[in-house]
């Protein structure tokens, strides 16, 4: 099998810790980096679950948000660029 390697930087616990769940599901690290770029190439999506909670700035902002689409506060879409521009401009 021809292969070519690929270098990236990443903190060493996050390295531990996959490489702890890759042996789990009984493959290697690189078996399961190399089966996520095949789903990637296959499906032309990037698909990840985070299960971080939001900072508590960016749940204001999010509020803040929410208050400003209730209000009507928010752009159209817009077709073009030219539209968008005339748009900002009034």
């Amino acid at each position: 099998m021809n292969t070519a390697v690929i270098n990236i930087k990443t903190e060493p616990e996050l390295k531990y810790r996959s490489q702890e769940l890759a042996k789990q599901f009984g493959v290697s690290l690189s078996g399961l980096i190399n089966a996520y770029l095949k789903q990637l190439v296959r499906t032309k999506k990037v698909e990840f679950n985070l299960e971080e909670i939001p900072n508590e700035n960016l749940l204001e902002l999010l509020k803040l948000a929410k208050e400003e689409i209730k209000k009507g506060k928010v752009s159209p879409q817009f077709t073009t660029a030219q539209d968008a521009k005339e748009w900002l401009s009034h």
